[in-house]
C-alpha cells in the first residue's frame, strides 16, 4: 500500500481526508502513483499532470523522504521507505509571489 498525502484543494476536490492509500503493482514511480491516483480519483486528472504532456503541474511539488523528487524523471524508482508505505508520497502545493 502505498500512501499520498494530497494538498487540501485537491482533498476536497477528490472528497478524501489528507491521506490516500493505494495499490501499485509493479515498480513504484512517480508516474505509477499518479496512474493509480487519478484512476481511483478521476476528478484529479488534469489537475496534478498536464493532460498533453503529462508534466507536472508548475504550482505543485513532489516530496518523500524529505527530499524534494519534483524534477526527477518520472519513471524513476521512488525510495523503498515509500514502496512499503512507511513514507508517504507528498504533494505540495507551491507558494509563491513577492
Amino acid at each position: 500500500m502505498i500512501r499520498v498525502v494530497l494538498p487540501y484543494h485537491l482533498r476536497t476536490l477528490a472528497h478524501v481526508g489528507g491521506e490516500v492509500s493505494l495499490d501499485i503493482e509493479g515498480p513504484v514511480t512517480q508516474r505509477s502513483i499518479l496512474d493509480a491516483l487519478e484512476a481511483r480519483y478521476p476528478m484529479l486528472s488534469g489537475t496534478i499532470r498536464d493532460h498533453v504532456t503529462q508534466q507536472r503541474r508548475p504550482f505543485l511539488r513532489f516530496f518523500a523522504c524529505g527530499e524534494d523528487l519534483s524534477f526527477e524523471l518520472p519513471d524513476a524508482p521512488l525510495p523503498d521507505t515509500v514502496a512499503s508505505g512507511k513514507e508517504p508520497f507528498l504533494i505540495i502545493g507551491a507558494i509563491a509571489g513577492g
